[in-house]
């Protein structure tokens, strides 16, 4: 009889019991797991109680899919925006590659360009890489561009194998395996998107899968990167919920049963549930050194993990930006709304024209007097956006004031009170606008040409009308 070997944990130095293999299982009919999944009813949420520990990596980064899975749900970019785009990211990202990587189509010419243009930036951060289907045409194109990294689709769940490419799980495990054979005899790193892997059979399809691709990993002595795709939005983060919709489960699985490395491991989230963001931060804190987002969540259905909320996740959790510029968010926000033609919904958070606005009177009043009352952090400073009132009839005095203050920058020194004279002036104008029937806020536009009549009447200086 063959003892499980003990053995020393590195990571937590405890003695551990040697794991058992997981071998595939073949089996004839497809697992859809329709106790969790019953089309006919709302996706349920079940529990066994069985926790894994924490394990967040020394580095954890994002890896950007803007120009993949973002370009899946748009109007395609143009090379030159997405070269504009890129410039933005490396700008983002800092001089520590905290935005490690991008993926790009290549099957048009556009798309083509467009990697021609990335990679002569000489970036070393983000890394231009590619995505295709597990297709010996299409990794003819990653060969073509001399990339040295490509995602490669390799569907995981039942629904996809039986359904969708026909097959049995041994025929499609021997598919993936060549494929990836092939990409690793041109040197190449693979990064295998194990698609929807939140309805698949974890340690009967998923784990032996990925055990096979760590021995090529060993054989060829290149990287095999995993990618752990939520594509149906169905992962949750909750503690003691069961595979396979436990985030915690199956970075663990793949951790500790499929020996995958945490810098090889990424999640890819999508937000069908509202949970990409936490789901994206479990899947760090579990273990998983890469999150995989999009640019304001710009995906598929309702969404990719917003790479915005990561930056600010990853502030959080490690206690410091490491060289990230939030500055340029706001950058690349304008430049979508304004170059592309991209809106973003006005609550966005640290994004939307309305994420730090607020409209009530006793808030402003708050702001007025300091204005870590009410707003989430110092958003003049990390993303030139300091806080903003919108004026409406519950605005008050308070809201005026400190919309003045805001608009015309007036120095701290020199800050209109909500009870001068231009304010209660002001203010009455807007009572009078309210009681003859208006129902939207009075517009910047608006308030600018009163203020500056305001304030030629009562011949005042205000922060940047000095200059007037």
């Amino acid at each position: 009889m063959n003892e499980r070997k003990v053995y020393m944990n590195p990571q937590n130095n405890l003695l551990q019991l040697e794991e058992h293999m997981y071998p595939l299982v073949d089996v004839k009919d497809p697992n859809c797991f329709h106790n969790l999944f019953p089309y006919e009813e709302i996706p349920k949420i079940a529990f066994n109680d069985r926790i894994v520990p924490h394990c967040m990596p020394d580095d954890i980064w994002i890896t950007d899919t803007t120009f993949r899975d973002g370009q899946q749900s748009r109007a395609p970019y143009t090379a030159e925006q997405i070269l504009h785009i890129y410039d933005l990211l490396h700008k983002l990202g800092g001089p520590n590659g905290i935005i490690r990587s991008c993926e790009f189509f290549l099957y048009d010419e556009k798309d083509r360009d467009a990697v021609k243009m990335c990679l002569e930036r000489g970036y070393e951060y983000p890394k231009v890489t590619a995505w295709i289907r597990a297709r010996e045409e299409d990794f003819d194109l990653v060969k073509q561009m001399g990339l040295s990294e490509t995602g490669v689709l390799v569907s995981c769940s039942d629904y996809h194998i039986f359904y969708k490419m026909k097959m049995t799980r041994r025929q499609a495990l021997d598919h993936y395996l060549k494929m990836v054979r092939k990409i690793l005899e041109k040197g190449i790193v693979p990064r295998c998107h194990l698609e929807d892997v939140t309805r698949a059979d974890i340690y009967g399809f998923v784990i032996p899968f990925c055990l096979e691709l760590m021995k090529l990993k060993d054989e060829y002595g290149i990287p095999v990167k995993i990618r752990v795709c939520d594509t149906m939005g169905y992962g949750v983060n909750f503690s003691g919920a069961v595979i396979p919709r436990s985030v915690q489960g199956i970075i663990y699985g793949l951790r500790v049963h499929a020996g995958v490395p945490s810098e090889l491991l990424e999640w890819h989230g999508h937000n069908d549930f509202y949970k990409a963001v936490t789901n994206s931060t479990t899947a760090w804190l579990y273990g998983a050194s890469g999150v995989n987002c999009s640019l304001f969540g710009i995906g598929e259905r309702t969404g990719n993990t917003p790479l915005e909320a990561m930056v600010f996740e990853y502030a959080q959790l490690k206690g410091a930006l490491d060289g990230m510029d939030t500055r340029v968010i706001t950058e690349l926000a304008e430049y979508f709304e304004n170059e592309i033609g991209e809106p973003i919904p006005e609550r966005t958070p640290f994004v939307g024209k309305n994420f730090n606005v607020t409209r009530a009177g006793v808030h402003a009043d708050g702001l007025l007097k300091n204005e870590e009352i009410y707003n989430i952090f110092n958003t003049g400073k990390f993303l030139n956006r300091p806080p903003r009132v919108a004026i409406s009839n519950t605005s008050g005095t308070a809201g005026i004031a400190h919309w003045i203050n805001s608009y015309f920058h007036v120095p701290e020194e020199e800050q209109i009170d909500k009870k001068a004279a231009i304010v209660t002036n002001i203010k009455k104008w807007v009572d009078d606008q309210y009681e003859h029937g208006r129902v939207t806020v009075i517009s910047d536009a608006e308030l600018d040409k009163l203020v500056r009549a305001e304030a030629k009447k009562e011949k005042l200086n205000i922060g940047t009308l000095k200059s007037e």
